[in-house]
């Protein structure tokens, strides 16, 4: 009796192994992220009820998931790809059919509770676009970039319907990530992009004709359109639509190098910058801690995307490889639409700062993501024969 006790595992013993082949350098990155998330929160959000005890609570429950999935090899998330897809989609058409509308966007469906289908795809096209370029490793050809951009154009469409032009994009910037690394001919790439660049110029060119009371964009919704005209010039309605770029712009730039200090914000704490425990957390964030501090949480996204890329540079399989890199891209665009929307560069849409912002479905989302990408790095760290770490560059 005495020696099965004493050649019983103690609990150290049994919780160590779920940890081994764990990505310590990325768990470092994260915690930078979420360190300065939870600083943000607590001086922009003190005196939003809970949001900051919440914004730690949505954390926990992200680092649970991110453990949970880090647990379950690539090979077995492989499985769950086309039917969370196909779950994902058909919630998107009973969007369209029976969904609950708020501040005129249909954007969720009740199905015991209410839940908001696009988030999920944010995860599963990718998820989906990985296992079908997996399928064709090997035998692929140009019939097969077109099947994937229908898989991709179809939630991205049925979203962009919602309306919803922040998530159909945070959507597609997944998606053709994956296309990207899994080969797209850069035959294929170079035109749409120079297409953009002339749209983006011919728009700032034209503004005034374009932006002019009663001229409609036939490809965008009034609101869209609005959204665009406002940041060619947020001073057309400076107490309006424009109130927000121009806040934000002034909390960024009054915040200098050094800022003036945590909880100090006039800003913030005077209430000129709106949704400023959201969207616009960037702006509080800035004029607290400045370009210090911005650089701060530039830095610490470029390292987790780098991170990421360097896991899909050996990862075991294709899948793991897009998957992978498909990850890093996401967190890239969620900070760039976010910073760049909040200092005036780009339009607002919407899109959350990851670990900055508050929101439980998104940290949902994030904590998710990231368990993917811990999940393809523990499988090539605990390849047999292998050297157990992915190099630092």
């Amino acid at each position: 009796m005495s020696a099965i006790e004493f050649d019983k595992p103690s609990l150290l013993q049994r919780i160590v192994p779920l940890f081994r082949g764990f990505d310590f350098l990325l768990l470092l990155f994260i915690a930078m992220l979420a360190g300065a998330g939870l600083l943000a929160m607590y001086s922009a959000g003190f005196d939003h009820g809970t949001r900051f005890v919440d914004h730690g609570r949505n954390m926990l429950i992200a680092a649970g998931l991110l453990f949970l999935l880090a647990q379950i090899p690539p090979q077995q998330l492989m499985k769950v790809a086309v039917p969370l897809y196909a779950v994902g989609v058909a919630l998107l058409v009973a969007v369209v059919l029976f969904g609950i509308t708020k501040k005129g966007a249909t954007r969720w469906v009740n199905v015991g509770v209410v839940i908001q289908p696009s988030e999920i795809l944010k995860i599963a096209t990718p998820l989906m676009l990985a296992w079908w370029f997996q399928r064709r490793e090997g035998n692929l050809r140009a019939s097969d970039f077109v099947i994937a951009f229908v898989l991709l154009m179809v939630p991205v469409g049925l979203i962009m319907k919602q309306p919803d032009l922040g998530t159909s994009l945070l959507v597609m910037a997944a998606g053709l990530s994956v296309i990207f690394f899994a080969g797209l001919p850069w035959k294929l790439i170079v035109p749409p992009v120079v297409l953009a660049v002339v749209g983006i110029f011919l728009i700032v060119w034209f503004e005034p004709q374009l932006c002019a009371d009663g001229v409609s964009w036939y490809l965008l919704h009034d609101y869209q359109r609005t959204r665009v005209c406002t940041l060619l010039d947020p001073t057309r309605d400076p107490l309006g639509k424009g109130f927000h770029i121009i806040q934000g712009m002034i909390a960024i730039g009054s915040g200098g190098i050094w800022g003036k200090g945590f909880m100090a914000g006039t800003q913030t704490h005077l209430e000129f910058i709106p949704e400023r425990t959201t969207d616009f957390i960037f702006a509080a964030y800035s004029e607290e801690f400045g370009l210090v501090g911005n650089l701060f949480i530039i830095v610490g996204f470029l390292l987790l995307v780098w991170r990421g890329l360097a896991i899909a540079m050996h990862a075991n399989s294709l899948f793991g490889r897009l998957m992978a890199a498909a990850v890093a891209m996401i967190f890239f665009t969620y900070a760039f639409v976010n910073m760049g929307m909040v200092s005036g560069i780009l339009p607002v849409v919407g899109v959350p700062l990851p670990f900055i912002s508050y929101g439980g479905t998104a940290m949902v989302t994030l904590g998710l993501a990231l368990g993917v990408l811990m999940s393809v790095s523990r499988a090539q760290r605990q390849l047999p024969g292998g050297d157990g770490h992915i190099p630092h560059g």
